[in-house]
C-alpha cells in the first residue's frame, strides 16, 4: 500500500475535476490542466475528493499509484492558486530585462542571453536583478527557473551569478599570497 497514494485529494471550491477514461482535466480559475493516467491506476471523483487506486497489482504500481496522486494534487493547487518561483541575480552589471513577454539576460558575457517564455509562464523583473516566474504548471514553472539559472549559475568564490531566492552558496577561501 502506498501511504502517499492512499490520501484523497481535497478539490477545493471553485476547481471543477473531470474523469474521461484515463484522462483527468482540472479547471480553475487561473486555467486548465490535463493528464493522461496510467493504466494500471484507477481515478474516481466521490464527493469533494479525488481518489487514486491501483487498478492491477504490477511492480510499479505502488511507485505510480503515489507519484501520480502528487500529480493530480499539484494540478487542483496549480488552477486554485498557481506557482512562483524567485531568482536574484548577483555580480556587478549582470541583470535582466524583458523584450515583450520574454528576458533578457546580461550575465558577464559578450552577448546578452535571450530566454523564451514556455507557454503558460508568465515572467516580471523588480529592479533588475530579482525575477519572478508564475504560471500553473509547477513541472514547467520549476523548470523555466532551472534553466534560467543555468545560464549562469552562482560559483563558490564570490558568489557571482543567477541563484534562487534565499539560495544558500558554499563560499571556498581563495588562493592565500605565497611565502
Amino acid at each position: 500500500m502506498s501511504r502517499i497514494g492512499k490520501v484523497p485529494v481535497n478539490i477545493p471550491s471553485g476547481v471543477q475535476v473531470s474523469v474521461n477514461g484515463q484522462k483527468i482535466e482540472v479547471k480553475g480559475s487561473k486555467g486548465t490542466l490535463a493528464r493522461e493516467v496510467p493504466e494500471d491506476l484507477k481515478v474516481e471523483i466521490k464527493g469533494n475528493e479525488v481518489h487514486v487506486s491501483p487498478a492491477m497489482e504490477t511492480e510499479n504500481v505502488k511507485a505510480l499509484w503515489g507519484l501520480y496522486k502528487v500529480l493530480i494534487e499539484n494540478m487542483v493547487i496549480g488552477v486554485s492558486k498557481g506557482y512562483k518561483k524567485e531568482l536574484e541575480i548577483i555580480g556587478v552589471g549582470y541583470k535582466a530585462e524583458m523584450k515583450g513577454k520574454d528576458l533578457n539576460i546580461s550575465a558577464g558575457f559578450s552577448s546578452p542571453k535571450f530566454f523564451k517564455a514556455p507557454a503558460g509562464v508568465t515572467f516580471t523583473v523588480e529592479a533588475g536583478t530579482k525575477i519572478s516566474i508564475e504560471g500553473i504548471d509547477k513541472q514547467v514553472v520549476g523548470q523555466a527557473a532551472a534553466d534560467i539559472r543555468r545560464i549562469r549559475p552562482p560559483e563558490p568564490y564570490k558568489g557571482k551569478g543567477i541563484r534562487y531566492a534565499g539560495e544558500q552558496i558554499r563560499r571556498k577561501a581563495g588562493k592565500t599570497a605565497g611565502k
